[in-house]
């Protein structure tokens, strides 16, 4: 084999140049970008205190026994310091394993999953219909799309307020259903009608966003391409299933796992409809509140543990989601 060296350098041609350090590339980044990071100092700064550290704070209190008795705090003109201890990964062997975890986490996460799914599902289909309805021409579209946004543009806690107002004993939804001699449930004090209530309520203020999303993705959809699948002869049905939905499917995978994680977070709904007075109706979240702020003595300690298992439940199902997504992808691509 001959090898050619340059006779200046001593260098054999195609040697690669020696790879600068960590120290040099970070220099040179700098210098080559300082303005861009002067401009995200202001939102690293601002994530830092309000995400990371909690986050980290919150994944030590983890590992501890921490709660309201051996904290520190301050009695009067009294200071007690903290006693709480290092206990490693107890608090996650006691929620996931111990001899109540049916009841203090496994009821909860398969009411969570439950819950997710049916308002995720209802989110989407009620929202996909009423983006197709407002996609066709329609007189006063503009005034029905107006009225449809408007119970997202109400603050969340004005919509579920009145909700609760309508589904108490003497609200205006038992009073119809009276009036029609038909019985009339429990809404706030049956389990069961708890969560009927509660995925009702969470669906009418997820469905006008979904909405929304979907509509701007169907107007984004080549109109001849409905054409020439009329002139092929395809059923509205063959038009909705092979134009429609592959349209839609970059929104739909979008506002889909959104859908997701916000529902799986829902804290508003079901702690402004029922407070702690519904233990059964209770997801994860407001589980994990009830848990740090609800009761004597509060467990910072188990709460926390709540709040990284959610992480971890929801980085691995994005993680999945996503994954199963870039799959399908290639197929079709093939």
């Amino acid at each position: 084999m001959t090898v050619a060296i340059d006779r200046a350098t001593g260098k054999r041609h195609g040697d690669r140049a020696p790879r600068p350090g960590p120290g040099s590339r970070l220099k040179y980044a700098y210098q080559k970008h300082w303005y861009a990071y002067a401009m995200i100092i202001p939102v690293v700064v601002v994530l830092g205190v309000l995400v990371l550290y909690p986050l980290v704070y919150g994944l030590y209190l983890t590992l501890t026994d921490a709660d309201s008795l051996n904290t520190a705090r301050t009695i009067g003109v009294n200071h007690i310091d903290a006693t709480y201890k290092f206990i490693g990964l107890d608090n996650y062997k006691d929620i996931l394993f111990g001899p109540t975890s049916y009841d203090r986490f496994w009821s909860h996460f398969i009411w969570t999953i439950v819950w997710t799914g049916l308002c995720v599902a209802l989110h989407y289909t009620v929202g996909l219909s009423l983006a197709l309805l407002l996609n066709q021409k329609l007189r006063a579209r503009t005034l029905y799309r107006l009225i449809l946004i408007l119970p997202w543009a109400v603050p969340t806690f004005v919509t579920v307020f009145g909700w609760r107002f309508m589904l108490a004993d003497g609200g205006i939804i038992n009073s119809a259903l009276h009036s029609l001699h038909l019985p009339q449930p429990d809404w706030l004090e049956s389990t069961f009608w708890q969560r009927f209530a509660a995925i009702m309520v969470n669906t009418w203020c997820g469905v006008p966003f979904m909405m929304v999303s979907l509509l701007g993705g169907l107007q984004s959809i080549d109109a001849s391409l409905y054409e020439a699948a009329e002139m092929d002869g395809a059923s509205p049905w063959q038009r909705f299933r092979y134009v429609t939905l592959p349209g839609l499917r970059s929104v739909s995978s979008t506002v889909v796992l959104l859908g997701v994680i916000w529902t799986f977070n829902q804290f508003a709904v079901i702690f402004l409809l029922f407070g702690n007075t519904a233990p059964d109706a209770q997801i994860l979240v407001t589980w994990s509140y009830f848990l740090g702020f609800g009761q004597q003595p509060r467990e910072f300690a188990q709460s926390a543990a709540y709040g990284i298992l959610l992480l971890a439940i929801l980085i691995v199902f994005t993680s999945f989601y996503r994954r199963w997504l870039n799959r399908n992808d290639q197929q079709l691509a093939i």
